[in-house]
């Protein structure tokens, strides 16, 4: 998909909005495989550039979510005490909002467009994602080698940069990849109900 979504001029038959090239709503054929929607545009194509708008939106919100996430999982679980109270009361606050219902609202405030949908993506999968690298913070700062760097006054930005952070890369790439998906799926869900994506840009949603 992601290769579909590169290539996208090569790969589509037709422009994502070249209307009129078939009878509206024309059934599929030999030039037209998956058929045409009700303004004559190809949807196979549209689907093929559609793969690029998702790809977008799924790569850039999953990067905004996961740096946000790895930075507040790791000051809440590396000082704990009340900065973790403090961030953790925060985090359950808009995790007991439905997603849907917050994507939404938001949306309808900001406005449909493909980067208020990444921003908006980005900023709401960070704080549930958050939780996950907190615990592994926690498990990781009562090793030795970050007592050790600790007790040769190493400041904390190097502990959290060349000791906490190595050692947390693995649930990091597993949520940039689930997050990924996540927000593909969230696009196409907001998009079919209007808010993500706006005409005529083609999304999976949409």
């Amino acid at each position: 998909f992601l290769l579909a979504g590169i290539f996208a001029n090569f790969l589509a038959p037709y422009g994502f909005n070249q209307t009129f090239v078939f009878p509206r709503l024309n059934p599929p054929s030999a030039g037209c495989i998956l058929g045409a929607d009700n303004l004559g545009r190809d949807l196979l194509s549209r689907v093929i550039y559609g793969a690029r708008v998702s790809m977008y939106v799924g790569l850039g919100a999953a990067a905004i979510s996961t740096v946000l996430a790895t930075i507040i999982g790791m000051l809440s679980g590396f000082f704990g005490g009340k900065t973790d109270l403090i961030l953790q009361r925060f985090v359950d606050a808009f995790m007991c909002i439905p997603a849907l219902f917050l994507i939404l609202t938001i949306m309808a405030i900001v406005g449909p467009g493909m980067w208020q949908v990444v921003i908006v993506l980005g900023l709401l999968g960070s704080i549930g994602s958050s939780r996950v690298i907190r615990s592994a913070v926690m498990g990781i700062r009562m090793n030795i080698y970050v007592e050790a760097a600790k007790s040769i006054g190493c400041p904390t930005w190097r502990i959290l940069v060349r000791h906490i952070l190595p050692n947390i890369m693995a649930p990091i790439i597993v949520l940039f990849t689930i997050g990924m998906g996540a927000a593909i799926i969230a696009e196409a869900s907001i998009s079919f109900l209007g808010y993500g994506i706006p005409a005529p840009q083609p999304s999976w949603g949409g």
